[in-house]
């Protein structure tokens, strides 16, 4: 046991560690709140510096984190927040919370990663443990980012430690709130991931370690690809049932009366969100590398990515029932954040849907309680005003997204046609409601 690593145990043993959290968005900021409120001393970096404005003017700029919690938090002296990396030179844990996109559909894009480590390498204090959460491919810690902490002349074990803990937050979900969500950790040797497993057990309920860096990262991965495939086999089925004029969502409630071997997954307009659309892309890239091409995830990939297309055709053919020529309709779209109740527009398929229908000059507007305008990707809209009289000039309403706020009976007795993606209507046997 090296004297390095036993300086490191002593300190995070008696929480006179300080911790550095780079990216402060839906997952780095609750990570830091969690190590505030159990007085340890962490430093939030961003370059954002609408993010480090909000801070400053103690505005919380995400769902989960109320600004209470984050005047708190600034309150107690345990956290503050730069856009300097400098502050790394007096850091003993750093965890990295930054994005990882995609270039294109089918290759990552490791750029934020490898942008921080380097910022990170000019700055490393001896012995300080590094913890990527950011989701990546597998071998990513291995392969990029342990040589870039090694440059010019640092060792692994000698002067640092590595570990990665895939991050797991879902947004908006109260029942899991970080420090609920167990915590996976995997080091590059089991000195780094002894000293993250101590880390994490400091804000974290259940720490589990595995054998590997490759084996943590591929655990986030068959997560959200199990989603991702789940997801796709659903929205496959309901365009069958249309087919077959059979409804998708009876069929899917009678399936989860079964109490062993199914699991409920539901239809809608596509997926949104940093992590379905695109993490498990990050697996079937990689998995290219090695000869091996994986099937089910670019088929479920497709399949989720071509929903938005599919829903404006039933809308369509729809309205054409209704007598309504779809290139003169007005529509109206309900919802346009990714998932209910929370202010997150990440690769929403409601904007696919209103992208998709301004490429075709049809009319279209939105409302969402929690998003008072759009204006990005070519989007500059408004949300209107939802009463009576201005439903009812609409051809058709769209349910995109189920807020909890939404007055639905408003919308039934006053529109034309409604035509729902997530089944609010369920108990409601009405013949303008069309189902997904």
């Amino acid at each position: 046991m090296s004297k390095l690593f036993t300086e490191a145990l002593k300190k995070i043993k008696s929480n006179k560690f300080t911790v550095g959290v780079i990216g402060l968005g839906y997952v780095g900021l609750p990570l830091v709140l969690e190590f505030a409120k159990k007085r340890i001393k962490v430093v939030g970096i961003d370059i954002d510096k609408g993010r480090l404005s909000h801070i400053q003017n103690k505005k919380s700029y995400i769902t989960d984190i109320s600004s209470k919690e984050l005047v708190g938090a600034l309150k107690s002296g345990y956290f503050s927040a730069t856009g300097e990396f400098k502050v790394l030179e007096d850091i003993d844990v750093i965890i990295i919370c930054v994005p990882t996109p995609l270039k294109r559909k089918y290759d990552p894009n490791i750029s934020y990663i490898s942008s921080a480590v380097r910022s990170i390498s000019e700055h490393l204090k001896k012995g300080a443990l590094v913890i990527l959460e950011s989701t990546t491919y597998p071998g990513t810690t291995e392969e990029i980012i342990l040589p870039l902490l090694e440059k010019p002349a640092k060792k692994h074990g000698r002067d640092f430690y590595l570990c990665f803990s895939p991050e797991r937050i879902d947004p908006g979900n109260k029942k899991f709130p970080v420090n609920k969500i167990p915590k996976i950790v995997g080091g590059i040797n089991s000195e780094a991931a002894k000293l993250a497993v101590m880390v994490y057990k400091k804000i974290v309920d259940r720490v589990i370690l595995v054998s590997s860096t490759r084996a943590a990262e591929m655990t986030k991965l068959l997560e959200n690809t199990f989603r991702l495939v789940n997801i796709a086999m659903i929205d496959e089925l309901a365009m069958m049932a249309n087919k077959m004029k059979i409804d998708i969502w009876e069929v899917v409630r009678a399936a989860s009366s079964k109490p062993f071997g199914f699991m409920p997954f539901y239809p809608g307009p596509g997926v949104g969100g940093h992590c379905i659309p695109k993490d498990p892309l990050y697996l079937y890239w990689k998995a290219k590398r090695f000869g091996f091409k994986s099937r089910f995830i670019k088929l479920a990939s497709d399949v989720i990515s071509s929903m938005p297309d599919y829903v404006i055709e039933r809308i369509g053919k729809a309205l054409k029932k209704n007598g309504v020529v779809f290139k003169k309709a007005n529509i109206l779209i309900v919802g346009v954040t990714y998932k209910k109740d929370i202010m997150d527009l990440r690769k929403s398929p409601s904007l696919d849907m209103i992208s998709i229908l301004r490429e075709r000059k049809i009319k279209v507007s939105y409302f969402d309680p929690i998003i008072p305008y759009l204006r990005l990707d070519g989007i500059n809209l408004k949300s209107i005003k939802l009463d009576r009289n201005v439903i009812s000039k609409f051809d058709c309403v769209v349910i995109a997204t189920d807020h909890s706020s939404v007055d639905y009976r408003l919308i039934l007795n006053n529109s034309k046609l409604i035509f729902d993606t997530r089944n609010v209507y369920e108990h409601t046997d009405n013949r303008k409601v069309v189902l997904l």
